[in-house]
């Protein structure tokens, strides 16, 4: 059977019938309208985001994609488990697609959820090369609903991304709106005392680093289902119904807070895998994580969907409502959130005593010690941060250094959801030890804008091998102040929340500043993978990776060695 997409609503319920599908997708040259501005950009079948994807668990699929630019193109279906050589990373898995060609990806569904497709190449997907993915279960949901919408976040931005790549190498802060003040210092001496808030200061300008570095990226537009906030996205309900809110981030460096004021969400769906529900108040929802939930509005009126930067520069918004054209209030931006020296928990010569362990135990102090090689610490002998302001108590969250800046609080005092709190509905694996433990220590230089791992970028670094078969325990130690939200290609990531089989199962993890997490994979996808931070220009600068799988069925060992003749590129 052979189905055309046409770019549909977002959110339509649309009918599936379970057949082994064709589907034709073109890449375009297209216009974006925030209602702030308008750009050119890069769609799916004329229009950005490209059309909602629905396929059935257990289908056969075969996606026509033509490049109908002037330049190379790929498709990265993001979170899908699938042969290496549908993955879509140019220089990887194929050579990508060229002017005028078109390439068949063909594989198998096999897993059902939310999950989104995007651009490998170049700055594609920040220019607006992006669509959503719905897949049906085979068998019942553990849950009810009776309406469902997606919800795609992005962050457009005027400048073009290589533009907007340009001025962060030139001037890492150059898109920095949220400078600290004259004011704002008074304010913190009169809190704090002024030899306490002159030493906070100086210690940060001696490490050429400011409290305010929590975005690299501001001055966007926040976006929901390709509408700006003036423009207002709305999804119509029923009082009484249960919708489903599939939130997908396909932002190139927005982490966002989403909040419904007047409803409550039950998280039901992480990355794609069904979780134990959750009710929260309000949740993070890092660059390229997925989460799926549930709400029921009683009352015949209108809610504001509202994501709020975490760096709370800027938001997007849409309206769930009874009818078009009814809105609600829209909350304001709440204070800018600012880094603490907790944050810089990765740095040499930090003091790290009160530091909490993540999931097992304490950083390595050996590891974090040595971290951080390509910044420039020449100024930072001997200071005394003994005294430097950090906030009082503890941190409410284990997945945040203690006395962190970054700590997630709801806006209106309730729930706010936890990595802790996601434990899985049911474990894909049996539960066993890994055979091996491997540490991947993010690193940079802001001064620079260079990111890498292990203090190597891309380009000078070795691949990762993996045995097919094994169970690898990855160790994410954060050395810079940035989070980063940590992608592996091709195969589940099982985040280590101390729940033993019960962790939830993702296929991106976020790390915030100056903390240790772990994750297990089960290295059952023979092949070439990518292994990256998803934040758009940090990967661009470095922090990727390629991991080749070795050993598994001997064809797809023959398959691996003829690919990696093939393929050429950046990735």
């Amino acid at each position: 059977m052979k189905r055309t997409l046409v770019a549909c609503a977002l959110g339509l319920l649309l009918p599936t019938i379970g057949l082994a599908g064709e589907y034709n997708l073109t890449v375009d040259r297209v216009e974006i309208d925030t209602g702030e501005f308008v750009k050119k950009g890069v769609g799916y079948n004329g229009k950005s985001p490209g059309p909602v994807l629905r396929f059935n668990e257990g289908e056969e699929v075969s996606i026509n994609v033509t490049n109908n630019l002037d330049e190379t193109t790929s498709i990265h279906w993001h979170g899908l488990i699938l042969p290496f050589q549908q993955d879509g990373v140019p220089g990887i898995s194929f050579p990508g697609i060229k002017p005028g060609e078109t390439f068949t990806y063909k594989f198998p569904i096999t897993q059902s959820g939310t999950y989104w497709f995007h651009s490998h190449s170049g700055f594609q997907e920040p220019e607006g090369a992006f669509g959503s993915i719905i897949i049906e279960p085979e068998g019942r949901e553990p849950f009810r609903y009776d309406r469902e919408y997606v919800v795609q976040l992005t962050d457009k931005h005027p400048h073009s991304s290589e533009r907007v790549m340009r001025n962060l190498k030139v001037t890492p802060d150059y898109y920095n709106r949220e400078q600290q003040t004259v004011g704002e210092f008074f304010s913190d001496a009169s809190e704090n005392g002024f030899l306490n808030t002159v030493k906070d200061r100086l210690a940060w300008g001696d490490m050429r680093m400011m409290k305010a570095d929590v975005e690299d990226l501001q001055g966007f537009t926040g976006m929901i289902n390709g509408k700006g906030p003036k423009q207002n996205w709305t999804g119509i309900f029923e009082p009484g119904e249960r919708i489903r809110l599939r939130f997908i981030n396909s932002s190139a460096m927005t982490y966002f807070d989403i909040r419904i004021p007047g409803l409550n969400m039950t998280v039901v769906q992480a990355d794609g895998n069904n979780v134990q529900p959750v009710n929260v108040d309000e949740f993070r929802i890092g660059v390229a994580e997925t989460y799926d939930v549930i709400v029921r509005p009683k009352d015949e009126q209108a809610y504001t969907i509202f994501a709020e930067s975490m760096g709370r520069s800027g938001y997007a918004r849409a309206t769930l409502a009874p009818e078009e054209g009814m809105e609600a209030p829209v909350p304001g931006l709440r204070e800018p959130a600012r880094l603490t020296m907790a944050d810089m928990g990765g740095m040499p010569g930090m003091d790290h005593g009160d530091m909490p362990g993540m999931a097992h135990g304490d950083m390595d102090s050996t590891n974090e010690m040595a971290g951080m090689s390509e910044m420039d610490h020449s100024q930072m002998t001997g200071m005394d941060h003994s005294s430097m302001m950090m906030p009082e108590g503890g941190a409410s969250d284990p997945f945040y250094a203690k006395g962190s800046g970054l700590v997630p609080t709801a806006a209106n005092g309730g729930k706010f959801l936890s990595y802790a709190d996601l434990k899985a509905q049911k474990p894909l694996y049996e539960e066993r030890e890994p055979t091996r433990e491997i540490e991947l220590r993010l690193t940079g230089n802001m001064e620079r804008y260079t990111w890498s791992i292990n203090g190597v970028k891309y380009e000078d670094a070795d691949a990762i091998r993996l045995k097919y078969g094994e169970r690898v325990r990855f160790k994410f130690v954060n050395e810079t102040m940035m989070t980063h939200p940590m992608h592996l290609h091709g195969m589940w990531s099982i985040l280590d929340v101390g729940a033993g089989q019960w962790n939830p199962i993702k296929h991106t993890v976020s790390v915030q500043p100056g903390t240790t997490v772990y994750m297990e994979t089960e290295v059952d996808a023979p092949g070439q993978w990518a292994f990256h931070c998803h934040l758009t220009y940090h990967m661009a600068a470095g922090m990727f990776r390629k991991v080749i799988v070795e050993g598994g069925p001997e064809s797809t060992q023959a398959a691996t060695s003829a690919q990696a003749g093939d393929v050429g590129g950046d990735a």
